[in-house]
């Protein structure tokens, strides 16, 4: 491929009245131009990510989308190179590339120095700063677009550049080991999903707590060793206590910040526990801790985490051509993203909705 036909206007998710009551339209938009270090990505799909909602509801501490011009979010695009800028190397069109929630960094301080971009103090969000996924035809930085590997297709390429990224990036620095029990509150939800399979897939011993048979019936199939449903058991953490050698758990990844309440509970007696923080709730909308005298006799740890780096998603992406990382969504058109979007909003979601660009 080295010709390829780009229209002028292609299709969008736009937001429309940004904020509490926003909604999502789909309308024809126009196709960017690249610049001299951008390549020019036909997205194939986008997954449809949580914070994507938070974006354009505006109820993080972040500006709106609208005072970077910004109308589109999404940050977990899937497709093809169209177009090179004139000075890009190493990328050619008909390659295949991916776009994540970090749109782009500094690629020159100590965190980019160090592997550590995803905590880059300049980096340029997805969906936020820059135009998001929810756009078919976007520019990538060609420094920073991620290389997806043939075996690996789109729809499940899409929710690997944000929820098995950040989940393998939690996961790492969780330093937790083959064997331990892992805890996913929020498990069956389309982050939750990805790290549970990514744990089994490192050895790990997951415990998923969600509601629902669809859920329970998801999260066993990917891998979870036990499910605990919280709309029948009385005493989760009681349960989790039991399940994971009558101690509690090693490391708790929370997803659904709902479950932040609780997640010190789940640490049990376990002397060493971790609970990593990646779920962002609304400003102001939660406080974590408990007496200091736990965490000195627990030696308990609580750890802060964001998003994958390149390494991440690299990493993810070969777990999926392994096999060893498989789809959990459901794919669907362009005419049904408004609603899905709305889905996810109401926690009416099981897995992962992706967005097929070419399917009415």
């Amino acid at each position: 491929m080295t010709d390829v036909e780009i229209p002028k206007q292609c299709k969008a998710g736009v937001v429309v009245n940004e904020g509490p009551d926003f909604k999502v339209e789909v309308q024809m938009v126009d196709v960017p131009e690249p610049g001299p270090n951008d390549v020019l990505l036909k997205l194939n799909c986008t997954g449809l990510c949580m914070s994507d909602v938070h974006f354009m509801m505006n109820d993080w501490a972040v500006p709106p989308m609208s005072t970077f011009g910004t109308k589109c979010a999404g940050h977990e695009g899937a497709g093809v190179v169209v177009k090179v800028g004139a000075n890009v190397q190493g990328w050619s069109v008909g390659d295949r590339g991916g776009v994540k929630p970090l749109w782009d960094v500094c690629h020159n301080c100590e965190q980019c120095y160090t592997g550590r971009e995803n905590y880059c103090q300049k980096g340029v969000y997805t969906g936020l700063v820059a135009t998001g996924t929810y756009q078919q035809y976007i520019t990538s930085p060609a420094i920073y677009t991620s290389r997806i590997p043939e075996g690996v297709p789109d729809e499940v390429a899409g929710p690997i550049m944000c929820s098995a990224s950040t989940m393998h990036r939690a996961l790492i620095e969780a330093d937790l080991r083959p064997g331990d029990w892992v805890v996913f509150p929020g498990g069956g939800g389309g982050v939750g999903i990805q790290g549970i399979q990514l744990a089994k897939a490192m050895g790990m011993r997951a415990i998923a707590i969600d509601g629902g048979d669809a859920k329970r019936d998801l999260c066993k199939r990917m891998g979870a060793e036990e499910f605990v449903d919280f709309t029948k058991e009385s005493d989760v953490p009681a349960k989790i206590k039991e399940i994971a050698d009558g101690i509690g758990a090693h490391g708790v990844l929370v997803t659904a910040y709902q479950a932040y309440n609780d997640s010190i509970k789940y640490i049990g007696d376990r002397i060493g526990g971790r609970i990593m923080c990646i779920a962002l709730p609304p400003a102001g909308a939660i406080n974590l801790g408990t007496d200091p005298n736990f965490f000195a006799f627990k030696n308990l740890k609580i750890i802060g985490t964001l998003v994958g780096t390149m390494q991440d998603t690299a990493a993810t992406l070969d777990y999926a051509r392994r096999g060893l990382l498989k789809s959990v969504a459901e794919v669907r058109g362009m005419s049904q993203m408004a609603e899905s979007v709305q889905q996810l909003r109401r926690g009416e979601v099981a897995g992962r909705i992706v967005i097929d660009f070419n399917k009415d």
